[in-house]
């Protein structure tokens, strides 16, 4: 007992309490410190009654205070000062006054922050006065009625100054959200951001209080919000007195961070998985356990153990076969990390059940775990089988049957068997129990509604062509005579005038004044109907004629052609969606005979959506706008346009997928040969054709993941 009382007096004198702490070199803050603008020089505390006050000492007064935030867990208040360097030669300060237990000072750059660290949250007030900032630490005094042993520390956001406006503050509205990571998110919008908030844990529920604020009488409602998977299940705003209550009522094991931004208060609650293995729930990989020191020098291992016990309050058995001694010097380690690394040293491993440590040697507890589960399957191969049936909602039980009855399946033991009822789309397992809960729980994990995305394709044709065509047609006759002309004149006799089907110009009487036909180049009509402008030029006599006629065509034309196919489908279900015409055709058969067969010109969607874990959706798109062209001897050409593709689109989101630019010039001139180069008089004896044409096809997909939110307004 002497002994072990020595050891436990060395052990209580090592202990040490940890602070956060921020290295920063000495010699590169030294040459920040002449570079900043203004310095802190000195941070000093005094204490009036519980009221705590932080004064800071500048080099140069500041003309507003220091812009600040609170972090609820850990406790902690920080105060930024910019362009401004330490000057005090530490960058942590222990205080050790009231709920203030240190200060960290850690300048980076130009900028300086200092953090205070709280044993538990309090108001605070920040005043200017010359080269001082003067911080108040206020604590918050409540109910002695309402305080229980099992409250919590609490946390207050702003200060609660009797300056300020109390008749004022309240609550705009109370949100509820579910986090990226499965997390409780509860937004509480406040019409003043000073308003001061307390945070308490009582029993399983945790009080949010806003102090003299007033909750609307819209707002006062219990919700439920078990619908969200969240670790919250239940919230309740109500009015107490003079201050607005919030309680939050989640399950299971968990912890909450709360943050303030402005007028914006965020309560987070996130569920922590228990790992009956770990000594310190929701820690992570790292080592989370307090602090401590240990300085011993050739003790024995089962004493160690012993005062790690008691500092941890943990039950610690021990197996005979532990022994020896050692000799650790450990200041400032995580009793875990210590723990660790005195039984890596001599060889032992530990398993943790509930509140309870076994140490024994690596080589025992392996043989020990062995020999459970040989005892473990030698029981399920005894163990009477049940049957069980399970309805499948969302899924065909065909597909879970054929699941289940694939060789290569872990679910069921070699003694399970399943049978599917397709009719009433249930299957029937029989196995031992422990198979059966997990079945049980898989298909509770994939028999779910399918999510369903809304697919958006738009098509877009636009085009735009211009055209111009210049052509002239000239001829000459002379009447009772037979005269040949260049380019096919005909020959008038008698002087009578035969009609050809096209007039430059008409006399008086019922015979008309045909022209000759020698140049024939009109404007083509196929762009177009051509303006035509015709001239006659004759004797006195009537007797000798000169036709000219003139056509011109300037073409201007734009269009725009929109497709829009819309489809609703479930989650990595394919989609079709299809609107146009079936041309028939004759086809021969293998006997001779002919048969009348479809082929589709039609515009085609088809689609299938995939939700990625992080929201977006990744498409598998086939698109078809095919329409019919032109008639050959076979029947009718199909113009086709066509893209298939692979695309990541976030939710809502609108992407490109496919473009086509189709840009045409074409210039053509037809003359008489020699005459038609002749300068400014060749113009009679040609035709000019310009034609400018340009097409580009456009296709937009967005997609919409159709969801059903919850508002609490």
């Amino acid at each position: 007992m002497k002994l072990m009382n020595r050891f436990l007096t060395v052990f209580a004198a090592t202990l040490l309490a940890l602070a956060p702490a921020f290295a920063q070199d000495q010699t590169a803050g030294a040459q920040e410190v002449q570079s900043a603008g203004n310095q802190i020089k000195a941070l000093d505390v005094s204490r009036q009654g519980s009221d705590i006050f932080v004064r800071l000492t500048l080099e140069q007064p500041l003309a507003q205070p220091p812009a600040s935030f609170s972090v609820a867990n850990p406790a902690r208040i920080a105060f930024d000062f910019p362009a401004t360097a330490n000057a005090t030669g530490r960058n942590v300060q222990e205080i050790e006054e009231g709920d203030l237990r240190s200060a960290n000072i850690v300048q980076v750059g130009d900028r300086t922050r200092v953090v205070l660290n709280m044993l538990r949250m309090a108001p605070y007030d920040t005043k200017v006065d010359g080269n001082y900032v003067t911080i108040a630490l206020t604590p918050v005094r409540r109910d002695p009625s309402e305080m229980t042993p099992a409250d919590r520390p609490f946390a207050s956001f702003a200060s609660t100054s009797a300056s300020s406006d109390e008749g004022g503050k309240a609550i705009r509205d109370v949100n509820f959200r579910r986090g990226a990571d499965g997390e409780g998110r509860i937004i509480v919008e406040l019409s003043n951001p000073d308003t001061g908030i307390d945070i308490r844990q009582q029993g399983g529920s945790l009080i949010v209080d806003f102090l003299g604020t007033n909750l609307p009488a819209s707002l006062r409602k219990k919700s439920d919000v078990t619908d969200f998977a969240t670790p919250v299940t239940q919230m309740t705003a109500q009015q107490q007195g003079a201050n607005a209550r919030l309680v939050v009522k989640p399950n299971g094991l968990w912890e909450h961070n709360a943050y303030q931004s402005d007028n914006q208060f965020v309560l987070e609650v996130k569920r922590v998985l228990e790992d009956p293995k770990k000594l310190i729930q929701g820690g992570g990989d790292k080592y989370q356990g307090e602090k401590l020191s240990l300085n011993f020098q050739n003790i024995d291992v089962r004493s160690v153990l012993q005062v790690i016990a008691d500092f941890t309050n943990f039950n610690i058995i021990t197996s005979e076969s532990v022994q020896g001694s050692l000799t650790l010097r450990l200041k400032d380690v995580p009793w875990d990390q210590a723990l660790d690394i005195i039984l890596q040293s001599k060889g032992l491993d530990k398993r943790k059940h509930g509140n309870v440590i076994w140490i024994a040697p690596r080589d025992e507890i392996a043989a020990r775990e062995k020999l459970e589960l040989e005892s473990k399957q030698q029981i399920g191969d005894l163990e009477p089988l049940k049957t069980e049936s399970f309805q499948i909602n969302y899924h065909e039980a065909k597909a879970i049957y054929d699941f289940l009855k694939d060789k290569d399946q872990t679910v069921l033991s070699k003694r399970g068997s399943v049978i599917v009822d397709e009719r009433s789309n249930k299957v029937f397992v029989t196995d031992v129990s422990n198979r059966l809960e997990d079945l049980r729980r898989l298909i509770t994990e994939i028999d779910v509604p399918p999510r369903q995305v809304l697919i958006e394709a738009r098509i877009v044709e636009a085009s735009k062509g211009f055209a111009r065509d210049l052509g002239v047609r000239l001829g000459a006759d002379t009447a009772g005579k037979s005269l040949g002309f260049i380019g096919g004149s005909r020959l008038a006799v008698s002087g009578s005038v035969v009609d050809t089907g096209f007039h430059t110009g008409q006399t008086a009487s019922s015979t008309f004044l045909g022209d000759t036909l020698m140049l024939n180049m009109p404007a083509s009509p196929s762009t177009g109907t051509p303006a035509q402008i015709g001239f006659t030029l004759f004797n006195s006599a009537m007797t000798r004629f000169l036709n000219l006629e003139l056509s011109a065509l300037e073409v201007d034309e734009r269009g725009r052609v929109i497709s829009s196919p819309r489809v609703l489908t479930a989650n990595q279900v394919e989609a079709i969606m299809e609107q146009g015409t079936e041309i028939p055709y004759q086809s021969a058969t293998s006997s001779g005979a002919t048969s009348v067969q479809f082929r589709k010109a039609v515009l085609s969607l088809k689609v299938r959506p995939n939700i990625t874990p992080d929201g977006r959706i990744q498409l598998f798109v086939d698109v078809n706008k095919d329409q019919p062209g032109q008639v050959v001897p076979g029947g009718v050409a199909i113009d086709t346009k066509h893209v298939k593709t692979e695309v990541l689109v976030e939710n809502g989101g609108t992407v490109v997928i496919g473009g086509v630019y189709e840009e045409t010039e074409r210039n053509q001139v037809d003359r008489v040969p020699v005459l038609g180069e002749i300068p400014v008089l060749g113009a009679l004896f040609r035709n000019t054709q310009n034609v400018s044409e340009r097409s580009e096809l456009l296709i937009f997909i967005t997609p919409r993941v159709v969801t059903q939110a919850l508002s609490l307004r």
